[in-house]
């Protein structure tokens, strides 16, 4: 299988451009022209290092973080093509960029499916009953702190751990009102949670998927994560927990009736995941072939919810009418049909095309030398280990979508052992600072004031604890894979 293309270690190109000459080399690298020392290739790292830094300012700006990475790719492939051009290489450069093409879209399309379930779940209020229950049940602050932690952990693996952070901060907030230190502590816990489940499972975070789909590593492998995935979570969220009140909440009891075809849903996500498995298992297809076969079990499925919408609800009219039911009557009348277009529309699409911006900013850079220049420098010179520990680190700082894509874009000969290594520091690492992870970024406006930056790196001793014991548990539990070449 064609392997993916992303940057993290900016810092090390900028570097190297710092101290070379600016002349274009009469060379080549394994991708075309080596313009690692050109006026070109110093210009397209400071149009992505600035790009990339309004994307870290999002927050502060309100500017929708695809926007710059979109202008920075356009910029930076036109340079490319103008050189290359002139060297007359064009048909190099066109196949580079229809390469990078294909990688995103097959990605796109994934992640698009996988979103459209999330987003029906959503519109069936499967989410909204689960934070119902929780909340009417009247738990104390620390069962809550444990309860919405383990849920995050178990529910990320399967609905990404953006979407699941979000749900569980939905949670925390509606029961600790002003009890600001409750929602911070425990919005910590959430996210070291998420991005800890998301580890273990290709469905978890994009980065597992990235990896997936680059065929390193097979489905059922990722669960030897398991273990160091859990005591990444643990280890903090025990400390933590000392530190949570053992007050009880006022309960807030709230009735949420799920929408008729709901379950069915879930069961039906649970089959595409089967499927898209099953192809790249039995075929050695890409996945997002599964996966675009599972949007077809969803438009039937809604197909089916439109045309029996009115049998259902004469027979809920009549039953509603027999039990003398008025409450059951109102809810009848707000029933509408499923319609899946609308939740396609419903899907992250900044998330998205932020991606697209940094695949192709990240291809840009690599067609020109830069990821040849890192690679030799943190995977030929450094040992793969602390190579892959060093971008967990990386990755609380730079979000671990590009610090993944940049490792698969230097394609570094590594173990099985190495590459589910990167995987569990790519993944868990953002959870070092609360810049460090889309959910960590997410709760931080959700929970505006209450959960911040200096609030999470207060904890930073116990998440670095967790990130380490992790990391000896994998070295320790998967001793045999590091002894597995591709």
């Amino acid at each position: 299988m064609k392997r993916m293309r992303y940057l993290p270690c900016w810092p090390l190109a900028i570097l190297s451009v710092l101290f070379s000459s600016p002349s274009i080399a009469s060379g080549s690298t394994s991708h075309g022209l080596n313009l690692t020392h050109s006026f070109i290739g110093y210009t397209a790292v400071c149009i992505f290092v600035f790009a990339y830094i309004l994307v870290t300012l999002e927050e502060y700006l309100k500017l929708r973080k695809s926007k710059p990475v979109l202008l920075a790719a356009g910029l930076i492939w036109a340079m490319i093509g103008y050189v290359y051009q002139q060297q007359g290489a064009t048909e190099i450069a066109r196949e580079a960029l229809e390469y990078n093409l294909l990688e995103y879209a097959e990605l796109l399309l994934f992640l698009l499916v996988a979103m459209t379930y999330i987003s029906a779940m959503e519109e069936r209020r499967l989410f909204d009953a689960l934070q119902a229950w929780m909340v009417s049940k009247g738990f104390n602050y620390r069962t809550l702190f444990w309860i919405t932690g383990l849920l995050a952990f178990f529910i990320s693996p399967i609905a990404d751990n953006l979407t699941t952070a979000l749900l569980m901060c939905a949670v925390v907030m509606k029961v600790g009102g002003k009890h600001n230190h409750f929602i911070n502590i425990a919005c910590i816990n959430i996210v070291i949670a998420a991005n800890a489940g998301g580890a273990f499972s290709p469905f978890g975070d994009i980065t597992t998927l990235m990896v997936w789909q680059a065929g390193h590593v097979n489905f059922t492998e990722f669960l030897s994560l398991f273990i160091p995935a859990i005591s990444n979570y643990m280890v903090p969220a025990l400390i933590m927990s000392f530190f949570v009140p053992k007050e009880t909440p006022d309960t807030v009891n709230e009735h949420v009736e799920l929408k008729r075809g709901a379950r069915r849903i879930v069961l039906l996500f649970i089959l595409t995941i089967v499927t898209a498995v099953s192809f790249h298992a039995l075929f050695h297809f890409p996945p997002v072939m599964g996966m675009m076969m599972g949007l077809a079990y969803l438009q039937f499925f809604g197909y089916f919810l439109r045309k029996t919408l009115a049998g259902s609800l004469a027979k809920k009219t009549a039953l509603a009418i027999a039990n003398n039911d008025e409450a059951a009557l109102k809810r009848i009348g707000s029933v509408v049909p499923f319609d899946v277009f609308s939740r396609v529309s419903h899907a992250e699409w900044d998330t998205l095309l932020f991606f697209y911006g940094v695949v192709m900013c990240v291809g840009g850079l690599s067609l020109l030398g830069y990821l040849t220049l890192i690679s030799e420098i943190i995977y030929t010179q450094w040992d793969p280990m602390w190579a892959n520990v060093t971008v967990g680190i990386l990755s609380s700082i730079i979000d671990n979508i590009p610090v993944m894509f940049a490792v698969l874009s230097m394609e570094p000969y590594m173990s099985l052992g190495n590459w589910l290594l990167v995987t569990l520091t790519a993944g868990v690492g953002g959870s070092l600072l609360s810049i460090g992870s889309a959910a960590g970024v997410a709760l931080m406006g959700a929970a505006h004031g209450k959960y911040t930056f200096f609030g999470h790196l207060k904890w930073a001793p116990a998440i670095i604890l967790g990130y380490v014991v992790s990391i000896v548990l994998h070295l320790m539990i998967n001793h045999a894979s590091f002894n597995i070449f591709f």
